[in-house]
């Protein structure tokens, strides 16, 4: 009977330290909390950077991806440490209102319309006003993220160059989500929508979708990161922040994001020197 109280008496105390060491080990580890627009995610490129940066640094990075505007919004009220977004105009007057330190840019790549193979609204080509000026006068079928996305930003952008902006088509529909949904509704109903490359190359449900316009200069897409300003928020974890900004803007960092490919296809390129 001893011998069992002496055993259980050891089993607790090894359980007890077991659970120490776990609380200890996590309250240790050096974690921060970047905002993203999606298309960072749901292209992979995070499951591919995040970890090299942690690996160089010791700093987790917990992702909370959103639309550009959403995770601006999460920006403003301090719920972030850093942001990895993409429209540049919201980005700088971000920081022009005291809410982030500086804007860095990081990379870019484009946005492609994408839409089913027999192009029914005959939008094919290169430019991106002229296909929307189409697709609205065929009441074409359009999927809109409608998310103050930087890629409904950008989509709302192009209809008022097409002078669409007020009548967009009977055919025109806002889903209220991100780029990976908003491509699967697209695919299941035949539209058309606006995508980032990046995610559209790393989307696997893509029916009879393909991309119809690309290459028109305005379709250039930027991506910037901003560490939260800590005179507005000061919980807010500044230095792991600007660590990872000082890296990704880095030659280390920006050979990862160059590295990033899908079937030979290299994704986002690397522009933090301009």
């Amino acid at each position: 009977m001893n011998v069992s109280v002496e055993n259980f008496r050891a089993t607790r105390k090894a359980c007890v330290l077991v659970a120490l060491l776990s609380v200890f080990s996590t309250a240790s580890a050096e974690s921060m909390v970047m905002a993203s627009t999606t298309s960072t995610e749901q292209s992979g490129l995070f499951s591919h950077l995040l970890p090299a940066f942690t690996k160089a640094s010791g700093i987790e990075v917990k992702v909370v991806a959103q639309g550009t505007g959403q995770a601006l919004d999460t920006g403003r009220r301090g719920d972030a440490d850093v942001l990895f977004v993409h429209n540049q105009i919201a980005e700088e007057k971000f920081v022009a209102e005291g809410y982030g330190v500086k804007r860095y840019p990081v990379m870019y790549n484009d946005f492609v319309l994408i839409g089913p193979e027999a192009d029914p609204a005959g939008v094919r080509g290169k430019d991106i006003v002229a296909a929307l000026k189409k697709l609205a006068a065929a009441n074409g079928s359009f999927v809109s993220r409608g998310d103050k996305s930087g890629t409904h930003a950008a989509e709302l952008r192009y209809w008022k160059d097409a002078d669409s902006d007020s009548n967009k088509g009977t055919g025109y529909k806002e889903c209220g989500c991100g780029m990976g949904p908003a491509l699967n509704m697209a695919a299941s109903s035949g539209a058309y929508v606006l995508a980032d490359r990046g995610t559209w190359l790393n989307f696997k449900n893509r029916a009879d979708l393909k991309v119809l316009v690309e290459g028109d200069t305005r379709l250039f897409n930027q991506y910037g990161v901003m560490v939260i300003n800590p005179a507005k928020h000061p919980h807010v974890k500044a230095a792991e922040a600007q660590q990872f900004v000082d890296w990704v803007v880095s030659p280390a960092g920006q050979a990862e994001i160059a590295a990033y490919k899908i079937g030979g296809e290299q994704l986002f390129f690397p522009n933090a020197d301009q």
